[in-house]
């Protein structure tokens, strides 16, 4: 199953390896959502389209996966969105895929006018949302496509040290992404459990089930790492107008997070799973 899946993504021609984690962990997700053979799903942030594949291999031949995007087509790196987007759907998946870039949701009503979804999908994609306020509206919006949202986020409640460094990085991009109103960061706005129960519940949603699952294989940590020493915390040496204070604490956090660096420490947060009726 994961081979014909991997066969279907350009990533897995770039990094095969890598690409067999994360598309294992997404296997993981869709099987803890129960989506079905035949099911037409809505995905909101389908990005590269990690999880997009393993849905659409999910619901079969008679089944549809709708994947929306803010980001352009030439967002994202060593291969883009568009590029991976385009590769999919030349692939024994593509019949049953759609991929949309720079659609919003929240403007765009062409979604609305397509009945007939039997899930709205988040998976991993509310950190590069601009704010709480604009995840709110999403899943409010959600409530007028389907009668299910699955949602999966990175998990902020650690379970063993070696994944403090990551929780670290995640902190500090959230920290300076706090001052910005336009960003193309990976982490925009933290979003933790406990937030996404109370937007989900506030939206009119039912939190019906979750789960929690871990994929210690995942490079992500170490991602999240590299990306804040070497590219988060050198912008914000050049972040004017706040206080001297903030900088200073922005020092500290990155020293400490370069200590964790030698010590190679550098587990991935786990994953929440949520389904709301």
């Amino acid at each position: 199953m994961i081979d014909q899946i991997l066969a279907c993504m350009a990533m897995a021609q770039e990094d095969p390896e890598n690409q067999r984690i994360q598309t294992r962990h997404r296997m993981r997700l869709v099987e803890t959502w129960g989506i079905e053979d035949g099911d037409r799903i809505l995905e909101i942030g389908c990005g590269q389209g990690d999880t997009t594949a393993v849905l659409a291999y999910t619901v079969g031949e008679s089944g549809f996966v709708h994947g929306i995007d803010l980001a352009e087509p030439g967002y994202g790196s060593p291969v883009s969105v568009g590029e991976s987007a385009k590769f999919l759907m030349n692939s024994m998946l593509g019949s049953r895929i759609q991929m949309d870039f720079d659609f919003d949701f929240l403007k765009d009503d062409a979604v609305l006018e397509s009945k007939g979804y039997d899930a709205v999908v988040l998976s991993h994609s509310s950190w590069y949302l601009k704010s709480h306020d604009q995840l709110l509206a999403i899943l409010q919006k959600a409530r007028k496509i389907a009668d299910r949202v699955c949602f999966a986020e990175a998990d902020l409640r650690i379970e063993q040290m070696e994944q403090v460094p990551h929780l670290l990085a995640v902190l500090i991009q959230a920290q300076i992404e706090a001052f910005k109103e336009t960003s193309r960061a990976n982490i925009r706005t933290l979003v933790g459990r406990e937030d996404a129960i109370r937007l989900m519940e506030r939206a009119g949603w039912r939190i019906v089930d979750e789960d929690r699952i871990v994929e210690p294989e995942l490079q992500d940590g170490e991602w999240e790492i590299q990306y804040t020493l070497h590219e988060v915390l050198q912008e914000a040496e050049y972040m004017e107008g706040l206080p001297e204070k903030w900088g200073d604490l922005m020092q500290s956090m990155g020293e400490l997070l370069q200590h964790f660096e030698s010590k190679k420490m550098a587990a991935p947060l786990g994953s929440f799973i949520l389904i709301g009726e």
